[in-house]
């Protein structure tokens, strides 16, 4: 980054660029240009700020002024204004809805202010496409430390104490994952970052790897010397053109710079990292189905075990992570176990990011610590219910996660406190619900879509969610039997069980968690032929059916009346 007078951040993650934030860096840079201010003033296009209702956002440093919604013909104006005059312009700033006040400083408003910022520490601050601006926040740092001071064991043993678990959704802790395949000694071992994001509404691995690559590449050298591995692999989707792009970019500057590849930092210790590209299969977000597809064979998971530290890729030892747990590793290696447990609760240190969707005011991405409430990510963070609606639920989890009614939203957010109440943490996909919105529709949805993913390869998740999908069907049809909400839960907990890989053991969780908080709902499907939400077009089908007959029997019964 030059060192000028101003730098205007311009979030350049895909949310953004949907909505033109590249227009908008030419724009400005155009108009700086016509004025004579190129020298003096850099646009910088960064990753995500996470603000996402608010895009595309300006952030005019060291001034830290904060723009929302600015459009490509606001770049005049900002320039002539805030550039040449040194003055604010006014109607870019955020506005607090309840307090009606405009806010200027990033870190006064409230989707920011309980955030912590750890996995997405650069995001929104660096030019992803710049390795000297991740250097200059201590970039390959904690990569060099590793290697010049201490042994594989002694990260092993930092990644163990600070209690990092996997953000994947498993929630395995970390280092001993690292551990496991550090131990099964073998001539050639592998690293993997599973990118395979595929929950619907989730995107919070894409925007780490668009807004901070280096962060997840520098983290896998960590993990490869830790276990042992020369090479690591990014098993990404193809969907994310902007993502492969950023990290190709990263890879061929790291390269350049002798941060990947031979005698990284003059020791004996190579690793290189190479892409392989998914073709948005969600069965591939678990390991081993992932590890085939690397293979280049079917994405189909294999029994375990034996797990992957001991026979994974190419049957040698390998360590899967997933984004966001590779990119917490840096500062744990150069801020210390302790700083990094000092955040969280007791089970589930640090943080989690979330794709926060739905029916908020505020979506985006958000970055919190573990133990904080859902009623604080939704209320406080995401600015409440839109349009003053009543919340009905939350879907924690994607697919593989429940549906949570109002009356839990105090519950703490960890691994085990959503798994106590029929959800769980997930990768991070987070949809609020309102009152507009059918239970039994949803659990649909969801069913639908782990129906259409399965690999078919065992028989409980083949052909059960297909029973599950077809009951659901008819329950929304106006056809359902109290018999079948029974059918429903004895079908659910067989899938989960008894199916192979952890796509059909969750797959079941959103029907069984909306029957269980809101079996009224199922209840008035069933009985009264009723959608409360009027979302069940089969439904409102089989009410009009209903009527017709009726009107039909009753003009029967007046025919009859006038004959006798």
């Amino acid at each position: 980054m030059k060192n000028t007078r101003l730098h205007m951040l311009v979030c350049g993650g895909t949310g953004c660029e949907s909505q033109g934030s590249d227009k908008l860096v030419n724009a400005l840079n155009l108009v700086l240009d016509k004025y004579g201010y190129k020298e003096e003033v850099t646009v910088v296009k960064t990753g995500c700020f996470g603000f996402c209702e608010k895009g595309p956002i300006v952030k005019v440093q060291p001034d830290d002024i904060f723009y929302v919604e600015v459009k490509p013909k606001d770049a005049k104006r900002i320039v002539e204004e805030h550039v040449i005059k040194g003055r604010k312009v006014e109607d870019l700033l955020y506005v607090e809805p309840n307090e009606e006040e405009k806010l200027e400083k990033q870190h006064d408003m409230p989707f920011y202010k309980k955030q912590h910022r750890i996995a997405l520490r650069n995001c929104g601050l660096i030019n992803p496409e710049d390795i000297e601006e991740y250097i200059a926040v201590d970039g390959y740092l904690a990569l060099g430390t590793c290697l010049t001071e201490k042994t594989p064991e002694e990260v092993i043993e930092l990644v163990k104490q600070s209690g990092l678990r996997g953000r994947g959704g498993g929630g395995f802790p970390t280092g001993f994952k690292w551990e496991l395949t550090y131990r099964n000694k073998n001539d050639l071992k592998f690293i993997i970052c599973n990118a395979d994001e595929g929950d619907p509404g989730a995107f919070m691995d894409r925007s780490i790897l668009e807004g901070d690559p280096h962060s997840v590449l520098e983290a896998m050298a960590i993990a490869g010397y830790a276990i042992g591995a020369e090479k690591g692999y990014i098993y990404i989707r193809a969907e994310y053109p902007l993502a492969i792009h950023r990290l190709n970019v990263a890879i061929d500057q790291a390269r350049e710079l002798g941060l990947l590849g031979t005698n990284l930092f003059g020791t004996d210790f190579n690793f290189d990292v190479e892409l392989k590209y998914g073709a948005g299969a969600f069965v591939c977000g678990e390991e081993t189905a992932l590890i085939n597809s690397v293979e280049g064979g079917r994405g189909e998971p294999n029994a375990k075990p034996p797990f992957p530290a001991e026979s994974g890729l190419w049957n040698k030892p390998t360590c899967v992570n997933n984004v966001e747990t590779f990119a917490n590793v840096p500062p744990i290696i150069l801020q210390g176990p302790e700083w990094f447990g000092s955040v969280g609760t007791e089970k589930s240190k640090g943080t989690k990011v979330f794709a926060l969707a739905g029916k908020v005011n505020n979506v985006g991405l958000v970055e919190v610590p573990m133990g904080i409430s859902l009623r604080d990510i939704i209320f406080e963070i995401g600015g409440g219910i839109r349009g003053g609606k009543k919340l009905k639920a939350v879907q924690t989890g994607g697919p593989s996660g429940g549906c949570i009614p109002e009356k839990d939203l105090d519950i703490p957010i960890d691994y085990d406190s959503l798994k106590s109440i029929g959800s769980m943490m997930g990768s991070g996909g987070m949809i609020v619900m309102d009152e507009d919105d059918c239970m039994v529709n949803i659990s649909k949805f969801y069913l639908e879509f782990t129906e259409e993913e399965s690999c078919g390869k065992c028989t409980p998740c083949r052909v059960g969610n297909k029973r599950l999908h077809e009951i659901l069907t008819k329950i929304t049809n106006g056809d359902g039997t109290l018999e079948d909400l029974d059918r429903l839960v004895s079908l659910g907990e067989y899938i989960k069980d008894n199916s192979l890989c952890g796509l059909g053991q969750t797959s079941p969780n959103p029907v069984l968690s909306t029957l269980k908080y809101f079996r009224d709902e199922y209840i008035e499907h069933v009985v009264h032929k009723n959608c409360p939400a009027g979302v069940c077009k089969g439904i409102k089908r089989k009410q009009k059916e209903m009527k017709q007959q009726e009107l039909k029997e009753q003009k029967q019964k007046e025919k009859e009346i006038q004959l006798h």
